[in-house]
């Protein structure tokens, strides 16, 4: 691959090669985990198709970040390189088309260097501003955060090969230290903890990452309020369906291990939720200053590549036992057999096709898998797949506009199902249901650019000395306050297994 013009003012190298396939993955992560924007992509687990790429990094050369009204471009060393307000949207376009590739790389991998991080479902206003948000805001992330990432180590899982995408830097040096590091954790300054984890033998081998008492912004009898409230603006014709959610959090417990580094408690709860809960689109980002985003999301929100665009809306869910198969059967077939949860995918697939139909070439959308099972640590959900391609002189900003945020966490009509969401919750989503993952610049064969986004559900969100869980589902004209309250339930399981060792 040729060179990329950088938003830093200089060319970057973006050429691939295969290197040694890491012994661990976990322990690449452990000796990536101290140094700053540390990012992992991680197909934890999930259907084999799903579940074949990862990617590595850390040290980004910039920071894109928009908070308290501005968006803010920073070189690592805390240069401002650009700052303004206005729209988010745009400044990330700004931001693409001056890192556009020249030229493509010599083998075509789904990551490369480019943009990592995520948006949060609060950027919403900005895309249409009748989507109110809820007054009170208590988490102090920012609305975005994407890392300028200039070297990635790539992981093909299916054939166990590993490469290098990008050129020398701050971030090649920690992806070289990563790959070599093999099992030698101790060299991250994690050794402690991963004995107590892996030793069968010890007393401390679960340690708890949050202190009690376990909070909620819902109580059980406000939730089922709510739920009630929905089904009346249903009843009255204002929407077909909402998706609500509520939100656990607790303290940090005290680090498990002294010889962890400063930001280890996040790293750390990251491996113990892939293990309980691994996903397709899990993600991990450690953004600084004690803060981080742990997703264990099972939920595609938005693919391009070469022009076509995938979105795989996920509605209908039911628990899963690992190992009880009659149990897991007769949860299957009765997801299968669901009116409601049929009608639920049916009312976001058709929200999702609008919403593809607004940037994608004319007669190209269409629903290429309209319902199928598919089986994660905890719950089965009903998903569907819908495809498009994109329209000749639209980009990958475009398409974020007229899909953002995704319709199976607001529900139809989008903009009166987000107005509803914000009268019904009493806090602000932050990252939750926004999108966490890759947003590539432009090339010659991919002109409008890439993406690999998830959806932010069954995600951690870690701010403050607290660490934030939020669980919600799509509400219907019949969905039972009860029913709808065991489901997020189920959705928090493996999560606060995972919080709770």
């Amino acid at each position: 691959m040729k060179t990329v013009a950088s938003p830093l003012g200089r060319r970057l190298k973006a050429t691939v090669r295969e290197v040694a396939w890491p012994a661990d993955a976990e322990a690449v992560f452990a000796c990536l985990a101290a140094r700053p924007g540390c990012v992992w992509l991680d197909s934890a687990g999930g259907p084999a198709p799903l579940a074949r790429w990862s990617v590595l990094a850390a040290e980004p050369s910039a920071v894109l970040v928009h908070a308290d009204g501005a968006t803010r471009l920073t070189e690592s060393g805390g240069r401002l390189l650009d700052s303004g307000g206005g729209s988010p949207f745009e400044k990330l376009r700004q931001t693409l088309a001056a890192m556009a590739f020249d030229d493509e790389p010599p083998m075509p991998l789904p990551f490369g260097p480019g943009l990592y991080g995520y948006l949060s479902y609060d950027l919403a206003p900005w895309i249409e501003p009748k989507a109110t948000l809820s007054p009170r805001r208590d988490i102090a992330l920012p609305d975005l955060w994407l890392g300028v990432y200039e070297s990635v180590l790539v992981l093909d899982h299916q054939e166990q090969r590993a490469y290098l995408a990008g050129g020398d830097g701050p971030a090649f040096e920690a992806i070289r230290e990563a790959k070599n590091c093999g099992l030698r954790i101790a060299n991250c300054g994690l050794e402690e903890t991963t004995a107590r984890l892996l030793n069968p033998q010890s007393e401390i081998r679960n340690p708890q990452f949050v202190a009690p008492p376990l909070s909620c912004n819902m109580t059980r009898e406000e939730f089922l309020r709510a739920v009630e409230r929905a089904r009346e603006y249903i009843a009255a014709g204002d929407i077909y369906q909402v998706n609500l959610s509520r939100r656990y959090a607790a303290d940090l417990a005290p680090r498990p291990s002294r010889g962890a580094p400063a930001e280890g408690t996040w790293a750390e709860l990251y491996r113990r939720l892939r293990r309980a809960n691994p996903a397709p689109y899990a993600a991990c980002l450690g953004l600084g200053a004690g803060q981080a985003i742990l997703s264990s999301s099972p939920e595609l929100f938005l693919a391009l590549e070469g022009g076509r665009i995938v979105t795989r809306p996920i509605k209908g869910t039911r628990p899963h036992r690992p190992g009880d198969e009659a149990f897991n059967a007769r949860m299957r077939a009765e997801l299968l057999k669901s009116e409601k949860d049929r009608a639920e995918l049916v009312m976001i697939v058709d929200l999702e096709r609008n919403d593809l139909g607004r940037v994608a070439s004319y007669g190209s959308v269409r629903v290429t898998e309209p319902r199928a099972i598919e089986t994660y640590a905890a719950v089965h959900h009903t998903v569907a797949t819908v495809e498009g391609r994109l329209h000749d002189g639209r980009d990958l900003v475009d398409l974020l506009k007229a899909t953002f945020p995704g319709g199976s966490i607001t529900g139809a009509p989008k903009v009166r199902a987000m107005q509803i969401i914000a009268e019904l919750e009493p806090t602000r989503r932050s990252a939750y249901t926004g999108a966490i993952g890759y947003l590539a610049p432009p090339s010659p064969a991919n002109p409008a650019g890439r993406s690999l986004l998830n959806v932010a559900i069954r995600t951690l969100l870690v701010s403050g000395g607290q660490v934030h869980l939020q669980v919600g589902g799509g509400i219907v004209a019949d969905s039972q306050p009860e029913a709808e309250f065991e489901e997020t339930e189920d959705k928090a399981r493996a999560l606060l297994a995972a919080l709770a060792g």
